[in-house]
């Protein structure tokens, strides 16, 4: 069903009240909900704090912004502490982790298929692969650190199979910047499906970076170390598609049109009720931000925000299960590689990346290590080890 921003008021930022009860909901079950309810909950998440790091920096340059932006960012606040808090106790931090990198391969994947930008849809597809091998690392780390399988989480939807190896994904820096879209000529959609990604891949490195300490086993704190430090890559390889040329007020307007487009997505798709009412309820809440922004678009740059949002959203998001394609897009491109800002066959890669992971991984590379003879099947190592045991002990 489509979807007009201009036509759905929502409420004003003076409406959008919490208590502190209000903001504690019922969380989630690690089993019994939907997997897609988590991957929609991390990915909201990691919206709003991508909102609440661009008003800070715009209210930083911006004195007439600033009481606005400060309003909005309240409730954003807000918003992301109900929101965040949905995930279960029950929730290790590494099943967690599991969990955000089920959310950045899906995501990617449904973002790649719709991107009406060829460039742009090639980069998700690069960026996918190698979340998709981050995903496979933490799934050894899981079954050998706490015997868990992460099957559990993942309830089938992705595959646990190694793709571009970790540790060819570290890159000199030059190779790691895009070529951005044309403000002036880009699809609404491409616009907000690359404000997404940077959103989903900023809350992810800076997840590893507070979690990573947390482990007292030193592989598992190198491998967040790893990882961590190639999430800071894709963060600045998908902000690099941004349009520099993007007025403050021009971004403020797309942030919440993105924030609506991301909400609706999930309303039309939620399966817990409990969750649902809260997606609809911050829908409204991001309908009233639109309108703040594209009220100050109007009063301090004298601009219509019907120049920026050019079209209604005619579908969501699609939360599902994107296996075929992540496959096919496995079987074809885990070869590839760049050199500046163009993607490239292995024989071909920048020779800058190929030194700085020579120093990288000069003593060793953690994420090698963790998933050495690991390959997933259903259940455990030790479950697998135990039943093998027991066979042989009956056939003696």
């Amino acid at each position: 069903m489509a979807f007009s921003l201009f036509d759905a008021k929502g409420i004003k930022v003076e409406n959008q009240h919490f208590t502190w009860r209000d903001l504690v909901q019922k969380p989630i079950s690690k089993l019994d909900d939907d997997a897609f309810t988590r991957v929609r909950i991390i990915l909201i998440n990691g919206l709003e704090h991508e909102a609440l790091r661009f008003g800070h920096m715009a209210a930083r340059f911006n004195a007439d912004l600033r009481l606005p932006l400060a309003q909005v960012r309240r409730t954003e606040h807000h918003q992301a502490t109900m929101v965040n808090w949905l995930i279960g106790a029950d929730h290790s931090p590494l099943e967690t982790t599991i969990a955000y990198e089920q959310t950045a391969i899906e995501v990617t994947a449904a973002i790649a298929q719709r991107e009406p930008d060829a460039y742009l849809a090639q980069v998700y597809r690069f960026g996918l692969l190698e979340d998709f091998d981050h995903l496979y690392r933490y799934s050894a780390l899981l079954d050998r650190l706490e015997g868990k399988d992460a099957n559990n989480i993942l309830q089938s939807y992705t595959d646990i199979v190694p793709a571009r190896h970790t540790v060819e994904h570290h890159r000199s820096p030059e190779d790691d910047l895009r070529t951005p879209y044309d403000a002036k000529q880009a699809d609404f959609l491409t616009k907000l499906h690359a404000l997404t990604i940077v959103a989903g891949e900023s809350q992810t490195q800076n997840y590893y970076l507070n979690i990573g300490p947390l482990f007292s086993d030193p592989l598992a704190r190198q491998l967040y170390a790893e990882i961590a430090s190639i999430e800071e890559q894709h963060v600045t390889q998908y902000s690099s598609m941004l349009d520099p040329t993007e007025s403050w007020l021009e971004q403020w307007v797309l942030h919440e049109a993105n924030e609506c487009y991301n909400y609706y997505s999930c309303v039309e798709q939620e399966t817990n009720h409990n969750v649902k009412a809260i997606w609809e309820r911050f829908l409204d809440y991001e309908l009233g931000h639109f309108h703040m922004a594209c009220g100050a678009l109007k009063q301090f740059a004298k601009r219509d925000p019907a120049e920026i949002v050019t079209s209604d959203f005619t579908a969501p998001l699609a939360f599902r299960s994107q296996r075929e394609f992540v496959r096919k897009v496995l079987a074809n491109e885990v070869d590839l590689r760049t050199d500046g800002t163009q993607f490239v066959t292995r024989d071909k890669e920048g020779p800058n990346s190929i030194l700085y992971r020579n120093v990288v991984n000069a003593d060793g590379s953690p994420s090698e290590a963790v998933a050495s003879g690991y390959i997933w099947a259903p259940g455990t190592e030790l479950s697998r080890r135990g039943k093998i045991s027991a066979v042989g002990t009956m056939a003696s």
